[in-house]
């Protein structure tokens, strides 16, 4: 029988993702939350909510014993996990199973067995898998750690043998960088999984990040549902995924796929599951393809997979939880059209992708082009009162994909978000806001459409990596498919400083922000005793922007910048946050803000500070003095809001340039501060255990 209930335990978008599909099913929502989370969709999504506790995650979502009395107490038969927190603990399952509450998820031997990373290995080569050479067995100590990596070759990578989701990783070029990162990722792995088992293994260089999903029912039925592309991530967490992979054939599709599903008979699985491979980018056999883990959960990026196949993965969970069988095989399984999915991060790319918490002030996302999908950001009637039932837009499918016999669909976009304006992203959780969803027929269709949506998402608060995002998928590198796991670091080595933006976007940028210009003086004419009855608003402007200055003149027979007609075409109203720009046969959406002296414009993966001025004022500026800033070298500033987890040094210690002087934690990652230049700790500011807000002083040097 279906279920009636279903407790999810977790938080955030992958909460609302898995109640959407459950009110799609007719099946009651119970959400549990933290204090930190008291007012968050999910909690006003659901029919029901109990309270866990403070904000820290082993205070509240990883308190299995809290969630299960909230299941009992609400009357839940079954208790879907989403992803990270207590969804791949082997021990919750099982609880749930000895309370008679149905899991939805593998079953607690798959999970025990796939879940330690090491064990999960050897069961690989047992099933037949390919597996990567390495060191599978217990590491004593540091001095241990040296000489196995040494024994392996650089470069290594160690990894918490508990860990995913890219914590509790580090990548290893040297002995130092094994001396440096083992005990860090020790203790990752502590925090975030309650293990501090570490295994090294060689690393795959100009690797690619492949993963296969998987879906098994209880009556002995496996299927593979294609490939996901993850190659493009940062410090080992993914950023950008795709369906399907443009590396992967059909052979080498039908390998990773049989592959996967041998090893998940191997170890008696059902439900939802990802294998994850390595495989290298230099092989051209189809056969240089590596098992790296097994994940035996839903995954972050399933949409994707979602989108090319047209099947609902939390729906088939729950199906499959309840007893049902598939109802369909391998060769019923086809992939259509191409999705690719950004993960919008609260972090700031321009100041080395730091993480940033704080208010949404304003939160936008694009408006899905498939209208019976409504995101919890939609939902703006009813939230002050915390009203939400089954006959609201919440209750209505996921988007539908090109169906699979083909059809006339150009494509959409799925935005799966779990924040609303004026909510708050915390310090105690994952720093993901939400997660853009493309489909369209073709590879570059479906990027068009992502370049064309991020210029729409709007956000103020925190900072936000959509600029970067943007300019991932404007690379050339990334739209031709040669990417790695390494293309973040290859193509950015000296960080985001924003997209490169060519002179005719500049030109239609000046264009722009002169007829803001003119816009805002108009509406000034119109206010009693602004610019005085009898002015007109200025018309012919000076605008700087970066080092090139341009000659903009506004006239009812168009624009002309530096002499020359620009064929544009505008639509703004002063007040406004975006313009529409027809330029040429390119739709253009660029989101503006006031600033003094001008705007900021940002718009196809850049932000450009337009200095705005009237041309018979414009050579005055020139005799303006710069304002030099102060000098803050000698300060040890804290990056981002977090906590002082060490100190390395003390007042009147000499220090090396590049020596590690603290580690602050943000975000469940932990950070080493290191100094720019050699010289003696005049003092100390902070101590270990104190929360740092940004450019606080941690210590200052002599």
């Amino acid at each position: 029988m279906m279920f009636k209930k279903i407790l999810v335990a977790n938080r955030g978008e992958i909460a609302c993702r898995v109640m959407r599909t459950a009110k799609k099913m007719g099946i009651a929502t119970v959400a549990v939350y933290s204090d930190a989370d008291a007012r968050s969709p999910h909690v006003l999504m659901a029919d029901e909510s109990v309270r866990l506790g403070p904000p820290p995650a082993g205070e509240s979502y990883l308190l299995a014993d809290l969630i299960l009395l909230a299941a009992k107490e609400t009357g839940a038969d079954c208790i879907h996990p989403g992803y990270g927190f207590l969804s791949e603990r082997e021990s919750f399952a099982r609880a749930c199973a000895e309370a008679g509450i149905a899991f939805i998820g593998p079953p607690p031997e798959a999970i025990a067995a796939m879940g330690d990373k090491i064990e999960s290995k050897k069961l690989a080569k047992a099933a037949g898998v390919n597996v990567v050479p390495g060191f599978l067995g217990e590491i004593a100590d540091t001095d241990d750690a040296v000489r196995i990596a040494g024994e392996i070759g650089y470069p290594v990578m160690m990894k918490a043998s508990a860990g995913g989701g890219g914590k509790g990783m580090r990548l290893a070029y040297s002995e130092q960088d094994v001396r440096e990162g083992f005990e860090a990722t020790k203790r990752e792995g502590l925090a975030s999984f309650g293990d501090d088992r570490v295994f090294i293994e060689k690393f795959i260089e100009s690797p690619r990040h492949i993963e296969i999903q998987v879906m098994g029912d209880q009556h002995g039925n496996i299927v593979y549902l294609g490939e996901r592309e993850c190659s493009i991530q940062r410090r080992h967490q993914k950023v950008v995924e795709e369906a399907p992979s443009p590396f992967v054939t059909p052979k080498m599709r039908q390998a990773m796929g049989e592959q996967a599903v041998a090893l998940a008979r191997a170890v008696g699985y059902f439900s939802a599951g990802t294998v994850e491979l390595i495989v290298s980018g230099a092989d051209t056999t189809g056969e240089g393809f590596y098992f790296l883990e097994m994940n035996t959960r839903l995954q972050v990026e399933h949409p994707v997979t979602e989108a090319v196949t047209g099947l609902d993965l939390v729906e088939l969970m729950i199906r499959v939880a309840a007893g049902e069988p598939l109802g369909f095989t391998q060769d019923d399984v086809t992939l259509t059209g191409w999705a690719i999915e950004n993960r919008v991060y609260a972090e700031d790319p321009y100041r080395g992708f730091l993480p940033s918490i704080g208010r949404l002030v304003r939160y936008a996302p694009p408006e899905s082009s498939e209208t019976p999908y409504a995101s919890p950001s939609r939902l703006r009637e009813g939230l002050g009162e915390g009203v939400l039932t089954s006959d609201t837009p919440t209750a209505q499918a996921l988007p539908q994909p090109l169906p699979q016999a083909g059809g006339e669909q150009e494509g959409y976009i799925r935005v799966d978000d779990g924040v609303l304006e004026g909510g708050e992203v915390s310090m105690f959780y994952d720093p993901m806001i939400a997660k853009l969803i493309s489909w369209a027929p073709t590879r570059t269709a479906a990027i068009d459409l992502q370049i064309a949506a991020l210029d729409q998402f709007e956000i103020e608060g925190p900072g936000n990596n959509i600029d970067f995002l943007s300019a991932l998928m404007q690379h050339p590198r990334f739209r031709s498919g040669a990417i790695t796991t390494g293309f973040i670091a290859e193509e950015y080595p000296e960080g985001f400083h924003g997209a490169p933006a060519d002179a005719v976007l500049i030109r239609s940028l000046a264009a722009i922000a002169a007829f803001a210009a003119t816009a805002e003086a108009d509406r000034a004419r119109r206010i009693d005793g602004q610019l005085g009855k009898r002015l007109r608003p200025p018309a012919e402007w000076s605008v700087r922007i970066g080092d090139l200055l341009h000659d903009v003149s506004i006239s009812t027979d168009g624009i002309i910048v530096d002499g020359a007609d620009l064929d544009i075409a505008l639509e703004y109203t002063p007040g406004d946050r975006t313009v529409q720009a027809e330029l040429g046969d390119d739709d253009l959406t660029v989101r503006i803000a006031r600033t003094r002296g001008g705007f900021t414009l940002t718009t196809r993966g850049g932000s450009h500070v337009a200095r705005v001025l009237p041309a018979y004022i414009a050579p005055l500026a020139l005799h303006m003095i710069d304002k030099i800033p102060p000098d803050l070298s000698k300060f040890l500033l804290c990056p981002m809001p977090g906590l002082l987890m060490r100190l390395d040094v003390g007042a009147g210690d000499t220090v090396e340039a590049g020596q590690p002087l603290a580690v602050v934690e943000a975000m469940k990652m932990e950070n080493i501060l290191r100094a720019e230049k050699a010289g003696t700790v005049k003092s100390v500011n902070a101590a270990p255990g104190d929360s740092l807000a940004v450019d606080a002083v941690i210590l200052e040097m002599e």
